[in-house]
């Protein structure tokens, strides 16, 4: 099964038409023709089975046979991570955390923050390949880089962590974490977050956690946190 994604196709929908780049690639590329059965997601949870009934290159258009709404999950995954210094170490988190099972993203903005511009669009669609890659229905939300400062000010339901390498007393993630359960955790640069913003947070009731013995890069403590709440619910 080969999934495709389009944002803008309605569950009411009886006929859809892709755009020419996406037409390109399903006749051309992927060599499919009238009659072929494809299967497209809009990312908010709904999958479509659809039939071909017009193979031109540049304007590929589909008969919907039968759609059918995935279920949501029973908790709500928000990781706020800092971005990487390295642009390929994020969005390879963005790739894994979306196969795993995030439900929200926000680039968080911290003091030692070596990165601070992103290609949102960039890190969007590598969310999209991602999602059809696991065979996915729902889209990972990407929010707007903010800083630090702001996010602490924003409201938040559920449970909330905060994963930083001081020697301070912490709880290991795993045995925190309760299913079905909304859950928000901070990711911090590669300095780590500075005492004055591990302090804010904790002001705010974030808990302080640790993944483990180890210390680890941004990147892989964000995918661990993603994999800890995964199993802890799917167990």
């Amino acid at each position: 099964m080969q999934l495709f994604f389009n944002p803008e196709l309605d569950p009411t929908a009886n006929t859809f038409t892709f755009d020419s780049n996406e037409s390109k690639h399903i006749i051309r590329v992927l060599r499919k023709k009238n009659g072929d059965k494809l299967w497209i997601t809009n990312g908010a949870g709904y999958l479509f089975e659809a039939t071909i009934i017009d193979d031109a290159i540049k304007k590929c258009e589909v008969e919907i046979n039968s759609s059918k709404k995935t279920h949501a999950k029973s908790h709500w995954l928000h990781m706020a991570v800092a971005p990487t210094k390295m642009n390929d170490r994020f969005e390879w988190f963005l790739e894994k955390a979306t196969e795993i099972g995030v439900d929200e993203i926000t680039p968080i903005i911290c003091d030692r923050s070596e990165r601070k511009i992103l290609k949102l669009e960039r890190m969007k669609r590598v969310l999209e390949s991602a999602m059809k890659q696991s065979l996915q229905t729902y889209l990972p939300k990407l929010n707007e880089p903010i800083s630090l400062v702001e996010f602490l000010e924003k409201p938040i339901t559920g449970l909330q962590f905060i994963a930083h390498c001081e020697e301070t007393e912490r709880h290991e993630l795993k045995r925190r974490v309760a299913a079905d359960k909304d859950i928000t955790i901070l990711i911090g640069p590669e300095g780590d977050f500075s005492n004055h913003e591990i302090k804010s947070a904790l002001e705010k009731g974030y808990a302080p956690v640790a993944m483990g013995k180890t210390r680890l890069r941004t990147e892989t403590a964000a995918i661990v946190a993603c994999t800890i709440v995964a199993s802890i619910n799917n167990g």
